[in-house]
């Protein structure tokens, strides 16, 4: 099991779910715990009830079936599905609109959805989500990649209220993949992820969502550097590195 998902790990997010089909057809007993903890590239659906894109993941699925979280029904529809309580509910509409405006602000584009539901320890999970198909022929503005995909997803565990003082679990994914072919650049791929964990105890005065949207933020942050130093920094000392001088051509006068 370790050595499937330190494979995982080192797959390429464009790869990952042919990779995961195939552990699973190899480890059918460890079926549950590789589609728990191995993330993949998102995938978009629209809620023709709603009129809006939504994010398909293991989080909003029940048997194989997705909840939209416009409308707060199953596509395709399904009879006992789960949902969340009409307290949950609330908080996850308005989580959707306002991780919406925050998408639109950091991102210029792309699809949001995010989801709430109970655990067992008389508190809640959150899921939130971002796509954005930065390709020249989606909604890249720029118009430099051939194409680009960038995928975060967000889950926190909001523990119980204790003397008004929460405890918050973040486990922060963000893939990302990208291909150039042009004249200037040539033709360059570069695809990978990265994942992260926080956890803070905050005040639940100014509500869990204020919490929530704190901690992403500051995730988001660290996770853009890291993948600037990481993947662009290491990737740009490597190409002036082994990139060949130009060469000088020598001419001797004519004898």
């Amino acid at each position: 099991m370790e050595a499937a998902l330190g494979l995982m790990r080192r797959m390429p997010p464009k790869h990952s779910e042919t990779a995961l089909s195939a552990l699973l057809s190899l480890l059918p007993h460890h079926s549950s715990d590789l589609l728990s903890q191995v993330d993949q590239p998102l995938q978009i659906f629209c809620d023709v009830e709603s009129g809006k894109e939504f994010i398909l993941c293991e989080y909003n699925r029940d048997a194989d079936s997705y909840r939209s979280p416009w409308s707060n029904k199953y596509h395709p529809p399904l009879v006992d599905g789960l949902y969340p309580s009409p307290e949950l509910r609330k908080l996850e509409i308005e989580a959707n609109e306002v991780f919406s405006i925050y998408r639109d602000q950091y991102y210029e584009g792309g699809i949001s959805s995010v989801y709430m539901w109970e655990d067992d320890n008389e508190s809640f999970v959150a899921c939130f989500l971002i796509k954005k198909d930065g390709s020249k022929t989606a909604q890249g503005r720029r118009g430099y990649l051939e194409e680009g995909a960038w995928d975060a997803i967000h889950v926190i565990e909001v523990g119980p209220e204790e003397e008004g003082i929460a405890h918050y679990c973040l486990t922060s994914t963000i893939m990302l993949s990208l291909t150039t072919d042009n004249e200037s650049s040539g033709t360059f791929n570069l695809s990978g992820s990265i994942r992260r964990q926080m956890n803070m105890d905050l005040a639940t005065e100014e509500g869990h969502l204020c919490n929530m949207g704190k901690m992403i933020e500051e995730m988001e942050g660290k996770l853009r550097n890291s993948l600037d130093q990481v993947y662009f920094g290491k990737t740009k000392e490597m190409v002036c590195t082994l990139r060949p001088p130009s060469e000088v051509v020598m001419r001797l006068p004519d004898s």
